[in-house]
């Protein structure tokens, strides 16, 4: 797991955690996990959330972002934000096309999942 310490705007940056499909030589510099920072709060990236192997309230994580399903979904449970943005890619299943933004202001999310017309 690698952590990353930013400010606002490298914490644009993409966050990219292997994948399933992620077998080529290219993918092996991506970690399993990330950790972004944004602010006070911090956001653990996997891909699978199946393999998540922490309790992020006790770890102190904010939110937890996922994929692996293309499926979106947005949820909170015991405070902390399960995000999965589904799939920008070319379609999947009959699954729409998709992306999440988050909003942080302080030590609050405003999460929202968009629907790409393509």
């Amino acid at each position: 797991m690698r952590r990353c310490s930013t400010d606002f705007a490298a914490s644009l940056r993409p966050s990219r955690s292997a994948g399933n499909i992620d077998t080529g030589s290219w993918a092996a510099c991506l970690p399993p996990t990330d950790i972004v920072e944004v602010g006070r709060l911090s956001f653990y990236v996997l891909h699978n959330i199946a393999d998540l192997d922490l309790d992020p309230p006790t770890a102190g994580f904010a939110a937890v972002v996922y994929g692996h399903s293309h499926q979106p979904s947005l949820e909170t449970r015991d405070g902390v934000l399960y995000l999965n943005p589904g799939s920008a890619g070319p379609r999947r299943f009959r699954l729409p096309v998709t992306l999440a933004r988050v909003a942080v202001a302080g030590t609050e999310l405003r999460p929202e999942i968009v629907e790409l017309d393509v």
